[in-house]
């Protein structure tokens, strides 16, 4: 069994940050609504979660326990995102009800990836072509949630331009242009329109908010007014983590694909 680089050590990372949260603050999921009052046993479910997602976090890191693994991570990943439905519903048209979802989505979708490329076994273009009809679904809707996250920069526009840092100037219109990045990137994954820029350049940018935005919130004194509770930067930077893990995950399973189109040849 092969091993898929450092974007599976990355995610390794940013799902041990995912348990490591979960054991400090005593929530199931980063922003995410709590369990259910039936649900008996809450702190069981928490913190037998957080041992579970920790310890797959480990044994994602070598190749015979990787494949077992990525599916534990995977199983809490689509639990966090299911624990978002409630919240859609009771707003539908609103951007606060899909966030969390969508997040969790995003972060699934690195899980469902790393799955299918770790259990290859075969080279073989029958294999292949199989493989990428199971892995184009995950990249379409990796794409969907970029595009959600793009059009959430225009429609909080005032709280996005005020995480800009300091040194770059004009916030809001960077605000709106990293915004549409954001959307264009997710329509050339989602219609595979140099899906492998697109996403390369997705992980970047994901990249790049938690180091340029979400890092320096902790050593800012006082602390930015959007950045709220250390709780609330903990969290945001470890679902930022989890993000730009997928995001390159993404990148990585379309490593067969062209950077650029391909130039015309003269007859």
């Amino acid at each position: 069994m092969r091993t898929i680089g450092w974007v599976q050590w990355l995610f390794a990372i940013a799902s041990a940050a995912l348990a490591v949260l979960m054991f400090a603050y005593g929530t199931f999921a980063p922003a995410a609504a709590p369990l259910a009052a039936w649900i008996p046993w809450q702190d069981v479910w928490i913190y037998g979660s957080a041992s579970l997602v920790l310890a797959a976090s480990f044994g994602l890191c070598f190749s015979r326990t990787a494949v077992t693994s990525v599916l534990v991570i995977g199983a809490y990943l689509a639990v966090w995102a299911l624990i978002g439905v409630p919240q859609i519903f009771s707003d539908p048209l609103g951007f606060g009800g899909w966030y969390g979802t969508c997040e969790a989505l995003s972060t699934l979708v690195g899980a469902w990836i790393l799955y299918v490329m770790l259990r290859r076994r075969s080279d073989s273009p029958e294999m292949l072509v199989g493989r990428q009809r199971v892995l184009r679904p995950a990249q379409v809707l990796f794409g969907l949630t970029c595009v959600f996250y793009g059009a959430s920069h225009f429609a909080y526009a005032e709280y996005t331009a005020s995480m800009v840092p300091t040194w770059l100037p004009m916030p809001l219109p960077m605000a709106y242009l990293t915004g549409f990045f954001h959307i264009v990137a997710g329509i050339g994954l989602s219609v595979g329109l140099l899906p492998r820029l697109a996403a390369t350049l997705e992980a970047i940018m994901m990249s790049l908010f938690g180091l340029l935005v979400w890092v320096p919130s902790f050593f800012a004194h006082p602390r930015p007014a959007w950045a709220t509770s250390p709780q609330n930067q903990c969290s945001e930077l470890t679902v930022n983590l989890a993000l730009a893990a997928s995001a390159w995950v993404v990148a990585a399973s379309l490593r067969n694909r062209r950077w650029f189109f391909r130039r015309a040849t003269r007859a």
